[in-house]
């Protein structure tokens, strides 16, 4: 059965969402970051560690979405 396709629109769109998501959650682990050093005994530094690596890891997912897109438009 051969794997279905995705077209070109699709992996646009999914970086796009990856790369929004990405910003975003980076600017939110900073913020909670600086409130948590203000309380170093709160949980809000290793959530702030979590948004951070969620965001590093959808703008990853961003970029590997670009390069399959240009792949794919210039193998037409």
């Amino acid at each position: 059965m051969p794997s279905p396709q995705i077209p070109t629109e699709k992996w646009w769109l999914r970086g796009v969402i990856a790369r929004s998501i990405g910003i975003v959650a980076v600017a939110l682990g900073f913020v909670v970051g600086m409130y948590g050093l203000d309380y170093p005994t709160s949980p809000w530094l290793p959530t702030a560690l979590g948004l951070l690596v969620t965001g590093i890891m959808a703008q990853g997912y961003g970029l590997y979405c670009s390069i399959k897109r240009t792949q794919q438009l210039n193998s037409r």
